[in-house]
């Protein structure tokens, strides 16, 4: 049996864009229906920014449901970000056991697995926990993630943590692929998500970036 990765600190517990991949589970319709660790739309918009983030930076982004046919296909905001990837619909409820996805998961050749799921304390604990225990650096996206209740999420978190599974924020993931403001190209695609789902942060730079524009003018 495999062992859990020691944990790590410093530079190299950091994720790079080179290193990483971005696991999606189970954002359908019926998962939603039961959500109540989080506002959905607040899932909604920060599991979108997420997969944009990846998107920008060129980390794999394996997409997943389980039982289409009954739950819904993936939310159309999230399906838009990669419209010619069709989604891995799965019967297993852990997604670690799906041979597909673990195979996708390998064909990148990445050690630091980026996740998210709907229900944190089912379909993101599960793979999350199996997957450290199998050498895999495992990094839990809770604000892209949520559960049927409050306690229900907070514990699948707790859980995790005591398996080595790193929480973390869709922001926080953004700060660490970024990592350099002088990565102009990924900057200026980045300003572009964070205007549309940055909530706070995106009305500050949208008034940055007015100055910046009035300042220009005047010169």
């Amino acid at each position: 049996m495999t062992q859990s990765p020691v944990l790590k600190n410093g530079l190299s517990a950091l994720l790079t864009p080179e290193e990483s991949v971005l696991v999606l589970i189970d954002h359908q319709a019926f998962q939603f229906a039961n959500l109540h660790s989080h506002e959905p739309t607040m899932i909604v918009n920060n599991v979108v920014a997420l997969a944009k983030t990846a998107k920008v930076f060129n980390v794999p982004t394996i997409l997943t449901t389980v039982l289409e046919d009954r739950g819904g296909k993936l939310i159309k905001p999230l399906q838009d970000v990669f419209p010619e990837q069709k989604p891995i619909d799965r019967t297993f409820i852990n997604t670690w056991e799906d041979s597909r996805v673990v195979e996708a998961v390998k064909k990148t050749g990445r050690k630091k697995i980026i996740m998210a799921a709907l229900w944190s304390e089912i379909c993101l604990a599960m793979p999350a926990i199996q997957a450290a225990g199998e050498g895999y650096e495992v990094y839990a996206v809770t604000d892209a993630s949520g559960g049927v209740s409050a306690e229900a999420h907070e514990m699948a978190i707790r859980r995790m943590v005591m398996a080595g599974v790193v929480p973390i924020t869709w922001m926080a993931v953004a700060g660490e692929l970024q990592r350099d403001w002088a990565r102009q190209e990924q900057a200026a695609a980045m300003a572009g998500v964070f205007l549309e789902h940055g909530g706070g942060t995106g009305i500050a730079l949208a008034w940055e970036l007015q100055l910046l524009g009035q300042k220009a003018a005047a010169a």
